[in-house]
């Protein structure tokens, strides 16, 4: 009776042991579901961030696709344009020396009619008016009247001389004049296609100034989409480089998460096996505990059974079995 009221004791580390087990494997199961459901709410946030920069990267790919179309058609126009000042060049070109050389010959014939002017209108005290010296009929009727005069009127030498001579100045002048006419004729001419020519020259120079602005203002524009471009370019690199950093953290999530679950797998198995094995193990828990009892109480007779039991084996003495066993017992124990 006194062996069983010990033995129940005996039961109570085991016990305590298997509770303790039992709440550390509940602490790490309790730790395991924390840590996978931080782990799941981050992989969770991740594809939601993945999901936001797939869509951005669609919206920015058609932004830079609608881009490229307008560059494309600005720099149709700027070819057009640039095709259109070619061809004014050109034409350009072939009228201005038209126009330089009709300028050069207008005035050389203002220089002309000058010095014939000069020729005109010296001499004999000259017209009295402007008006006059350009009058070819009354120079041609005062020419008339005095060579009617030298041959019908009874003149003296001096008269006659006189006569003469004035009549040798207005055929001067007349004939002056009458070149005068002609090249104002001329000069009128030259005047007329130096005009015209001069109004195309304008027009030419207005339209290369309206195109010249016209590419100026396609070129800022095409400056603008291609810094544009490149800006969705840079923002498109961010993103997709955001997207793979989000990829890189749930492969690693997915790494830990892989690991707890391979945990919590080698966990309950392990407490299955220990819930399987607990019986046999408070058996030969209690066994030593039994053994260490029934020693404390007949230590002196086991100690001189052992004693005996030593001197056998010294001795070279065949031993039974219990005495091996009393003697190999304590030494596993």
């Amino acid at each position: 009776m006194v062996q069983e009221q010990n033995g129940n004791p005996a039961t109570a580390p085991s016990a305590a042991a298997s509770g303790s087990t039992t709440k550390k494997d509940n602490r790490s199961e309790n730790s395991i579901d924390s840590n996978q459901k931080t782990l799941l709410d981050f992989k969770k946030s991740l594809i939601e961030e993945q999901k936001v920069g797939e869509t951005q990267i669609e919206k920015i790919n058609e932004s830079i696709e609608e881009t490229k179309k307008i560059i494309d058609e600005e720099r149709v126009k700027l070819e057009a344009e640039r095709l259109k000042l070619k061809q004014i060049n050109e034409v350009k070109d072939a009228d201005y020396a038209k126009f330089t050389e009709l300028k050069s010959n207008l005035i050389e014939e203002r220089k002309r009619m000058k010095s014939l002017d000069t020729k005109a209108s010296s001499g004999g005290g000259g017209p009295r008016s402007r008006r006059d010296r350009y009058n070819l009929s009354n120079l041609t009727k005062a020419l008339e009247q005095i060579e009617r005069d030298i041959q019908t009127k009874k003149l003296s030498k001096d008269e006659e001389r006189r006569l003469v001579l004035k009549s040798k100045e207005i055929a001067t002048r007349l004939h002056a004049l009458k070149v005068i006419h002609k090249k104002e004729d001329t000069y009128k001419s030259l005047a007329t296609k130096f005009d015209d020519i001069k109004g195309k020259m304008n027009e030419i120079f207005d339209q290369k100034a309206d195109v010249g602005k016209g590419i100026g203002k396609i070129k800022s524009s095409l400056d603008e989409l291609l810094n544009r471009r490149e800006e969705l370019y840079e923002e498109r690199r961010g993103v997709i480089h955001r997207v793979r950093e989000a990829g890189a953290k749930i492969e690693m999530v997915d790494t830990q998460l892989n690991a707890i679950e391979f945990k919590r797998n080698r966990l309950q198995h392990s407490s299955e096996r220990q819930r399987r094995y607990s019986p046999e193990r408070k058996v030969r828990h209690e066994i030593p505990q039994d053994k260490m009892r029934k020693n404390r109480e007949n230590q002196e007779l086991w100690n001189s059974l052992k004693e005996v039991a030593m001197k056998k084996m010294s001795s070279g003495e065949k031993l039974t079995f219990d005495e091996m066993k009393l003697i190999y017992a304590e030494e596993s124990d």
